[in-house]
C-alpha cells in the first residue's frame, strides 16, 4: 500500500496533466485505481485551458465574446468570459420564449382556431354570420381550412344570409415586431393564418363557394349568441419543433403571443408577453432591469440579454422534467438535423450537442446542452458579437463544443 501511494505521488508530480488523464482513462493499464475526485478535478482544468486557448484567437481582437459553461452534474461554473455582458442574442432568443412558454403554459398547451356562427339555422339556411377566431396558429394549413368548410356543409347549410368575418386583436394591427429591420424576411403577424398568410376569411369563403354554398346579402348583422361549428388545434410540441429545429420566426412569435393571450384579466398585448418573460427572469434571482425583452424570435435589434441569463434559464429548464423533455426534443442536434445538421460533423460534438443557433448581421450565437467525456451534463451559451462573417462565429462555437465534448 505504501509503495502504491508513493508511485501515485511520483506520477502526478512528474508527468504532464494530460498524460495522467490519459492513463486514468484506461483502467487495464493502471497500477492502482484513480478516484472519482481525481478525474473530476482534472477535467475542468483541461477544458479551461482549451477554452483559454480559443479565447486567445485573433477573431476576438476585432469582435466581442460573451460565454458561459455550466456543469449541471457538479452544479458549478466551468468557464465564464464576459458572461454578464448584455448582447443581442439573435435566434437564441427563441430559447427564452420556449422556456417561458413551457413554464407558464405547460407541455399540454394547444393553439386553437375556431369557427362559429351567429343567428339560427332554418332548414338549409343560416340566418347569421360565420365568425372565425384564432390565436395566431402558424401550423394552420389549407387542409384545415377545407375541414372548416366541410363542417359547415355537414350542418346541411347551403345558403348563408350573412357573411364570413374574423375577430381581430392587437396582433392584426402589428405588421412588424418592435425593432425589426424593414429589409429582413419578416413573418406575417395575424390572429388567423392559413399557410402562413393572413387571408383566412377570403379563403374560407372561397372554399365554401366551391362547395356550393351561396351567400345572400343581408343588411342586418347578428352579433348575439354563437354556436360553435368546429375547432382545429395544434400542440405546443408541433410549434416548438419547427420553431427550434428550423429557427422559424413566425412560430416563435406565435408562441410569444400565446403568453399574452393567457395573461389574466388583460387585453392581449405584446407587453403582457414581455411581462411573463420578466417574471420568470425575476424568479431566477436576476434583475430584470439588466435586460431588454422586445420580441419572441430574436429578430429585433432591441433585445439585450447575457450569457449568464441564458445559462440560468437552461439550468432552470434542465431541473424541471416537465420542461426539459419538451425542450430537448425540439433542439437541433449537431450533425443530425435542423440548423445544426451540417455543423460539428466528425468531431466529439457530433450527435452530442443539442443547441439553438442564432444569426443576424453582426451576431452569431449558440446555446444549449451537451454531455462531456466524463459523463457530466453541461449547458452553455456563446454569443459572438461584431463578427463580419457569421461563419467565423460558427467555427468558434463549434470549436468550443468540441473542446467540451472530447
Amino acid at each position: 500500500m505504501i509503495l502504491r501511494k508513493l508511485l501515485a505521488f511520483c506520477l502526478t508530480a512528474w508527468l504532464p496533466a494530460w498524460a495522467v488523464a490519459q492513463e486514468s482513462a484506461i483502467d487495464s493499464t493502471l497500477l492502482f485505481p484513480v478516484t472519482t475526485d481525481t478525474v473530476t478535478l482534472a477535467w475542468p482544468q483541461n477544458v479551461q485551458a482549451k477554452l483559454d486557448n480559443l479565447v486567445g484567437q485573433p477573431l476576438l481582437q476585432t469582435s466581442q465574446l460573451g460565454m458561459m459553461v455550466y456543469d449541471l452534474t457538479a452544479d458549478s461554473t466551468i468557464y465564464a468570459y464576459n458572461h454578464r455582458q448584455t448582447m443581442r442574442p439573435a435566434s437564441v432568443m427563441k430559447l427564452v420564449t420556449a422556456i417561458t412558454a413551457l413554464q407558464r403554459l405547460g407541455g399540454n398547451y394547444q393553439l386553437r382556431t375556431s369557427l362559429s356562427h351567429t343567428g339560427t339555422v332554418e332548414g338549409h339556411t343560416l340566418w347569421g354570420d360565420l365568425v372565425c377566431s384564432g390565436s395566431c396558429d402558424p401550423c394552420f394549413e389549407h387542409s384545415d381550412l377545407v375541414g372548416f368548410a366541410s363542417s359547415v356543409r355537414q350542418l346541411g347549410i347551403d345558403t348563408i344570409c350573412g357573411t364570413v368575418r374574423a375577430e381581430r386583436s392587437e396582433r392584426d394591427t402589428l405588421k412588424w415586431g418592435e425593432g425589426w429591420c424593414w429589409d429582413d424576411k419578416n413573418p406575417t403577424l395575424a390572429s388567423l393564418l392559413v399557410g402562413r398568410k393572413p387571408y383566412f376569411v377570403e379563403q374560407l369563403r372561397h372554399e365554401l363557394e366551391r362547395d356550393s354554398v351561396v351567400f345572400v346579402y343581408s343588411p342586418e348583422t347578428t352579433n348575439g349568441q354563437r354556436t360553435t361549428v368546429c375547432q382545429q388545434t395544434h400542440t405546443i410540441d408541433q410549434v416548438l419543433l419547427r420553431m427550434m429545429k428550423e429557427s422559424d420566426n413566425l412560430y416563435a412569435e406565435a408562441l410569444f403571443w400565446q403568453l399574452a393571450l393567457t395573461a389574466r384579466n388583460t387585453t392581449p398585448r405584446t407587453d403582457e408577453a414581455r411581462r411573463c418573460v420578466k417574471q420568470l427572469i425575476s424568479s431566477l434571482g436576476l434583475n430584470v432591469a439588466d435586460y431588454r425583452i422586445a420580441d419572441g424570435s430574436g429578430l429585433s435589434l432591441y433585445n439585450y440579454v447575457s450569457p449568464e441569463l441564458l445559462v440560468r434559464l437552461l439550468r432552470y429548464a434542465y431541473q424541471q422534467p416537465a420542461i426539459r423533455s419538451h425542450l430537448l426534443f425540439s433542439l437541433p442536434i449537431a450533425g443530425t438535423d435542423g440548423t445544426l445538421m451540417k455543423r460539428m460533423t466528425g468531431t466529439p460534438a457530433d450527435g452530442n450537442v443539442r443547441a439553438k443557433t442564432g444569426t443576424v448581421t453582426g451576431i452569431s450565437s449558440l446555446a444549449g446542452y451537451c454531455t462531456a467525456a466524463n459523463g457530466h451534463e453541461l449547458c452553455f451559451c456563446i454569443i459572438n458579437q461584431g463578427v463580419l462573417r457569421g461563419s467565423d462565429g460558427r467555427q468558434f462555437q463549434d470549436s468550443v463544443c468540441a473542446a467540451l465534448c472530447e
